[in-house]
């Protein structure tokens, strides 16, 4: 059996064996998932809540933009509170408060003494973190002081979905538009679907000391605390990693050489490839990216600014006519929606530049794929922005708007749609890719490798339609970040990989046998930590404690390729200067110098800083998980999906002169702005709440009190020199591929250098 062979046989055992782990722990989660109770009762059995009123609390939370408005386990937005954590701190004091009038006269047990308030937080801990659901009934019981602090806790949270005055200053802080759930009864509901959340973080395991969340947030008032295997599974994330780099090292030490082809070619062969009917119908994807991407930056912008002022933007009230939680809603689906919307674009422009056949009716199904796409983003929009205005009605919302889990939030009918398009991508991309597949060639593993991802692309987007409107959060959650995770940092990144080394063997830089192997081993070993590293979103999600053995086991392994993109920096670089009429792709090339960089930064050290459980149980949900997802979404992907559209202009555009200043004005305004929003913004904010949320608690991190701060304010602003400079290079590409199309310079393909060669 040759290499390839092997590697093909090692990367067939390694999914099928991943999947199966995966596939099993779902299962573990379905079966130890915090109980959903049928009714939740006081001491002498009056009513308090009923499943009806938690379900129906959820659908009301999913409506107004669910985890873009404030989070829940910590996933969701980070300028209104996690619910779950303040509703669990509110009613823990307002417990104690009760005792504090009853048993000492004062109206807030903080006016007693230490020793008094010590002695409080051992008796709230007995009372609220044992188990009161009995399973034969379903019932929850609950003690009568528990049941007067919900009420308490209640009312706060019903005046502040209203528009009750004595909120108001907090609706602001929170950036919550007035009235945010207008009907009361709806609002009482909510609270039901919040303390829910809340006491699965504070009750612990039938047989456990171990909260339903493994003990998160962090809460001393309550004995939440990181548990033993926290501790345990981060050191041994760490000595994975070491030991992954190690390994690394030597096998890349052993076998690699000189990569480069030993005859390069003196002209360039992608300049001979016929551009068909199909190629050139794929220019309008490229538009609707630039499109997409400008309209993104612009709803940053504004979600940003809501952090400063609350529910104004320059005196005008905005939050009336677009919320916070919708503009960030539409902000980060928007980023998914332009990078994937490059790459299917690089799709169906490279399946028919690589077999030099095109499928009859190829066109037509190009530009249907294109209206469907349009409608997708139109429709799904207009439906979030009548949910989040509570113009919709529950009934409709779960399929038509606003479904309230960040990254899957369009309604159920638009991802059946989205699905069925990635079904019609996926046909014609792979009816494209065929001929080339079958008539076999050098180039073939590389090629099947990139049909393969293209299935895989097109087909694990269903892992985001396995929930139903009432499954159980954290199978949600699992299923959640099987699209998150592993359709969009998995299988998009295996077809990029399988791309450009296509593309560098066609371009005869490349050994064919040499890339062959290189990208079969880059997915093996991006995939050996990307299956299972999935799980490392899982950590306090309401799943079994094993979750956390294998998702920091896993995840570390993920940063292992990382640690080595230096040489996939350089080898691009030298790629680049290879020839004279490589100058021809200077900038394509720099932007995949850039995926390298950022791979490392913002994957790699910055995802790693967040990954292993220790870390990720103080930091989730805090800013410096977007400083991990700004420079790895944008750094890694958006990069990545640029790079290979200026591919794909290249050959749309052979005869035009491009203009280099504007590409480089992009190119450098992109990296610069990025790193001045990590590094003076996102960075020292998430390192103050991480010292917040150490000393005080998750709660007080994620409060309006802390949140508020002058030097809070001073780092949001702080973003604007750098936010700009990223629109200008956002600007400076929008004005570039219109100038391709719009009174273009042409000259003959040879002269089409860079005016500087």
């Amino acid at each position: 059996m040759n290499s390839t062979r092997k590697l093909w046989a090692g990367l067939a055992v390694l999914l099928v064996a991943s999947f199966a782990v995966l596939l099993w722990v779902g299962s573990e989660i379905h079966r130890q998932s915090p109980p959903m109770p049928e009714r939740v009762v006081g001491p002498s059995g009056e009513l308090v809540f009923t499943r009806d009123d938690i379900e129906t609390g959820r659908q009301v939370w999913q409506s107004i933009g669910g985890q873009q408005l404030g989070s829940i386990w910590g996933h969701g937005g980070y300028v209104a509170p996690d619910w779950s954590a303040d509703w669990l701190h509110r009613e823990a004091e307002a417990v104690m408060d009760l005792w504090a009038v009853r048993e000492a006269g004062v109206d807030s047990y903080r006016k007693l003494d230490a020793s008094v308030q010590a002695a409080y937080a051992q008796r709230i801990q007995s009372l609220m973190r044992p188990n009161g659901y009995d399973e034969a009934t379903r019932v929850i019981r609950l003690d009568g002081d528990r049941v007067d602090a919900i009420s308490r806790v209640g009312g706060h949270y019903q005046s502040l979905f209203g528009n009750d005055p004595a909120t108001a200053e907090l609706r602001e802080a929170y950036a919550m538009r007035e009235n945010t759930v207008p009907d009361a009864e709806h609002r009482r509901r909510l609270t039901a679907f919040y303390w829910w959340t809340a006491w699965a973080a504070v009750t612990e395991r039938p047989g456990s000391d171990i909260t339903y969340t493994a003990n998160w947030p962090a809460d001393g008032l309550v004995g939440n605390k990181p548990t033993t295997d926290a501790f345990i599974w981060t050191v041994f994330s760490v000595l994975f990693l070491i030991a992954g780099i190690g390994l690394l090292g030597w096998h890349y030490a052993v076998n690699h050489g000189d990569e480069l082809a030993p005859v390069l070619p003196r002209h360039d062969p992608l300049a001979s490839i016929r551009v068909t009917p199909s190629m050139k119908a794929t220019a309008k994807y490229f538009w609707v990216v630039i499109a997409l991407f400008l309209v993104q930056i612009l709803l940053g912008a504004v979600t940003a600014h809501y952090q400063v002022e609350g529910q104004e933007a320059y005196g005008f009230m905005l939050s009336d006519v677009l919320p916070y939680s919708l503009t960030r809603t539409w902000h980060t689906q928007l980023a998914v929606l332009w990078i994937a919307t490059a790459w299917l674009g690089m799709g169906l422009y490279i399946g028919p530049a690589i077999s030099g056949h095109e499928p009859k009716f190829q066109r037509l199904g190009v530009n249907l794929l294109w209206v469907c796409l349009l409608v997708i983003v139109i429709g799904a929009f207009a439906g979030q922005w009548l949910a989040v205005m509570q113009k919709l009605g529950l009934e409709h919302n779960f399929w038509f708007g606003h479904q309230g889990w960040e990254y899957t939030d369009i309604g159920r009918f638009w991802q059946w749609f989205l699905f069925i398009g990635l079904g019609l991508w996926l046909t014609l991309v792979g009816r494209a890719l065929w001929p080339a597949i079958r008539n076999g060639g050098e180039s073939r593993s590389i090629v099947v490798l990139l049909f393969l991802s293209t299935v895989a692309i097109g087909l694990f987007y269903a892992a985001g339609l396995m929930w139903g409107e009432h499954t159980s959060l954290s199978m949600v959650e699992y299923w959640r970040w099987w699209v998150v995770h592993l359709w969009v940092e998995g299988f998009f990144e295996v077809f990029a990989v399988a791309v450009m080394s296509f593309l560098f063997t066609r371009l005869g830089l490349l050994q064919v046998r040499t890339a062959t192997i290189a990208v079969l081993f880059a997915t093996i070993v991006f995939m050996a930590g990307g299956v299972l590293g999935t799980l490392h979103h899982l950590y306090f999600t309401g799943t079994p404690t094993a979750v956390i053995a294998l998702g920091a086991s896993f995840s570390a392994l993920e940063v292992v390729p990382l640690a080595y993109v230096g040489f996939e920096a350089f080898h691009s670089y030298r790629m680049g200067k290879a020839t004279p009429w490589m100058q021809r792709y200077r900038w394509p090339i720099m932007f995949f110098i850039a995926v390298a960089f950022w791979n490392l930064v913002g994957a790699g050290l910055f995802g790693f800083l967040i990954n292993p459980p220790l870390s990720l149980y103080y930091m989730q949900g805090l800013n410096l998980t977007p400083t991990h997802g700004h420079t790895a979404l944008f750094g890694v992907y958006g990069m990545l999906g640029i790079g290979l559209m200026l591919f794909c202009l290249r050959g749309l555009k052979p005869d035009v002169q491009w203009n280099e200043k504007l590409l480089g004005t992009s190119f450098w305004a992109f990296n610069i702005g990025l790193a001045g929003m990590a590094l003076f913004t996102l960075l020292p904010l998430g390192i103050l709440q991480l010292k917040a949320a150490l000393e005080h608690g998750y709660w007080y991190a994620r409060s309006a009190e802390f949140m508020q701060q002058p030097i809070v304010d001073l780092l949001v602003w702080m973003r604007v020199p750098s936010d700009t400079v990223f629109s200008v290079g956002a600007l400076a590409l929008a004005w570039f591929v219109f100038r391709l199309w719009v009174a273009p310079r042409r000259v003959p393909i040879t002269q089409a250098l860079p005016a500087n060669t």
